[in-house]
C-alpha cells in the first residue's frame, strides 16, 4: 500500500491520490472538514457523469488534445465543474502545447489546494478545488511570466461562464 504524502500550503492536512488513482481512504476523514462541500462517493457518482467522476473524484486524466477547452479562448471565467468555485480568468489562459488547457495563474490562491503527488513514478503538484476537493490537474514550473507557472487542467474539470453571463448576473 502506498502511503500518501501530506503537505500544507494553508496549514491544512491534505492527502494526494495513490498510484492507482484513489484517494487514500484511511486519511479521507481527516481532510473532509477542510472542504466546504462534503459529499459521499455515492452522492458524487449520482451528480457527476462517469467521466467527470473518474477525473474529479478519482484523479483521472483526459487524453491530451481532446478536451473542449483546449483550443477555446473566449473571455470569461473558468469554474470547478463539480461545485462552481471560480478558478481561472480567461486572461491567464495560454497555448502551452501540452494537450490540456493551461493557465499561468489562479483567480485566488485560496480557491485551490496544492498537493505533492508522487504517483506514476514522478514528483508533481496536484491541484484540487479548495471548495469541494475535486481533482483539477497539476501545476508545473515551466509556464510564462509573470508567474512562471503552468496550471495544466482537465477540460472536464471545468465549466465556463462567459463575460456576458457575468455582466448580466451583476445587473
Amino acid at each position: 500500500m502506498r502511503i500518501p504524502v501530506i503537505i500544507s500550503l494553508f496549514f491544512l492536512p491534505v492527502v494526494c491520490c495513490t498510484s492507482n488513482g484513489q484517494v487514500e481512504k484511511t486519511k479521507q476523514k481527516e481532510t473532509r472538514s477542510m472542504y466546504k462541500i462534503e459529499k459521499s462517493d455515492h452522492q458524487w457518482q449520482k451528480e457527476l457523469s462517469t467521466e467527470e467522476y473518474k477525473i474529479l473524484r478519482q484523479c483521472g486524466t483526459e487524453a491530451p488534445g481532446t478536451g473542449k477547452y483546449y483550443h477555446f479562448f473566449e473571455e470569461g471565467t473558468y469554474l470547478c465543474a463539480a461545485c462552481g468555485n471560480e478558478l481561472f480568468n480567461s486572461d491567464t489562459k495560454y497555448s502551452s502545447g501540452s494537450g490540456w488547457p493551461s493557465f499561468y495563474d489562479v483567480i485566488s490562491k485560496s480557491h485551490v489546494v496544492l498537493i505533492e503527488d508522487t504517483s506514476h513514478g514522478m514528483l508533481r503538484t496536484e491541484i484540487r478545488c479548495a471548495n469541494c476537493g475535486s481533482h483539477l490537474g497539476h501545476v508545473f514550473k515551466d509556464g510564462p511570466e509573470p508567474t512562471g507557472l503552468r496550471y495544466c487542467i482537465n477540460s472536464i474539470a471545468l465549466k465556463f461562464k462567459d463575460e456576458k453571463e457575468q455582466k448580466s448576473e451583476k445587473e
